[in-house]
This record gives structure tokens, C-alpha cells and sequence, in this order.
């Protein structure tokens, strides 16, 4: 399955954040851009610089009136060491069953070490408040990933 076409309605979710919580989609509608991110591994190198970078962007984006949801098949017990770790300030979805990063293309095979294997894809969807696709970001650098988003969103006009 591949990412959610441009210009289509965000394929609808509801998936558990940090605190057990169920955060649907839905409920930013009309209000907010989403900044969905999908990440393979909580407390990993390369998915902390990722988080830390949007952690230290919340002031941007909340003029941009974006919010951030990170998705990643932790469980919810190890999202919420990750954001007390961090002391990150958005929140984190966990799809242990990887069913919506499967829906959203995210979920493929990945080359590591010579090794294949199936896993998530470092990839992110910026939602409209209108909920459509505004944009998919298939390359992700983890260390410009917070600007790349800004740049886009304001790009975007969102």
C-alpha cells in the first residue's frame, strides 16, 4: 500500500497516546494542520535528534496552529518514558499492530546491515485543517526534519 494520494481525506484513525488516551484524527478537523510522523523506535538514536528537533519547534508550529502526533509500534508504557526521557511536548501514538502505518504507506520492507526486513518507513503526512493531504515527505532527515516541516507548512500556505 502506498502513501495517501494529495489532495484526498487523511485516511481516518484512532490510536492510544503516552497517557492511554484515545486521540482520533478527527478531533483537529477544522481546527488544526496535523503533522503526522511516523518513526520506527522510541529512545533510538536517530528518533530522538527527530523528536528533540520538533519538541524545540512547539512555538512555531503553534503559530503555523499545526500540531505534531508522533506514530511508532511502541507500546503506550514506552511512548511515555520516551516523552518524560525527552521532556517532550506533543503527542505520541503507539500502533503496536502497525495497522495504521500500513493505511498511511509507512509500513515496507527496509534494508539494514545487508539484512531485509519489514518495518516502519521514516516518512510524515501534513494534514489540512480541512483534512486532506497537503503534502508527503518520503525522505526524512532526522536532523532537519522540524525546519523541513515549518518550511513546508509555510510553503503550503496551511
Amino acid at each position: 500500500m502506498g502513501f495517501p494520494a494529495i489532495g484526498k481525506m487523511a485516511p481516518a484513525f484512532t490510536l492510544l497516546d503516552q497517557d492511554g488516551k484515545k486521540v482520533r484524527l478527527s478531533q483537529f478537523k477544522s481546527k488544526k494542520n496535523v503533522v503526522l510522523y511516523f518513526y520506527p523506535k522510541a529512545m533510538t538514536p536517530g528518533c530522538t535528534v527527530q523528536a528533540c528537533g520538533i519538541r524545540d519547534s512547539r512555538k512555531a508550529l503553534a503559530k503555523l496552529n499545526t500540531v505534531v502526533l508522533g506514530v511508532s509500534p511502541d507500546p503506550v508504557a514506552k511512548l511515555a518514558r520516551f516523552i518524560d526521557k525527552q521532556d517532550l511536548n506533543f503527542t505520541l501514538l503507539s500502533d503496536e499492530g502497525h495497522s495504521i502505518t500500513e493505511k498511511y504507506g509507512a509500513w515496507g520492507l527496509k534494508k539494514f546491515m545487508g539484512r531485509e526486513f519489514m518495518g516502519v518507513l521514516r516518512s510524515t503526512i501534513i494534514i489540512g485543517k480541512d483534512g486532506r493531504v497537503k503534502y508527503v515527505m518520503d525522505k526524512v532527515k532526522t536532523k532537519s526534519h522540524h525546519d523541513d516541516v515549518i518550511a513546508l507548512i509555510e510553503e503550503l500556505g496551511l
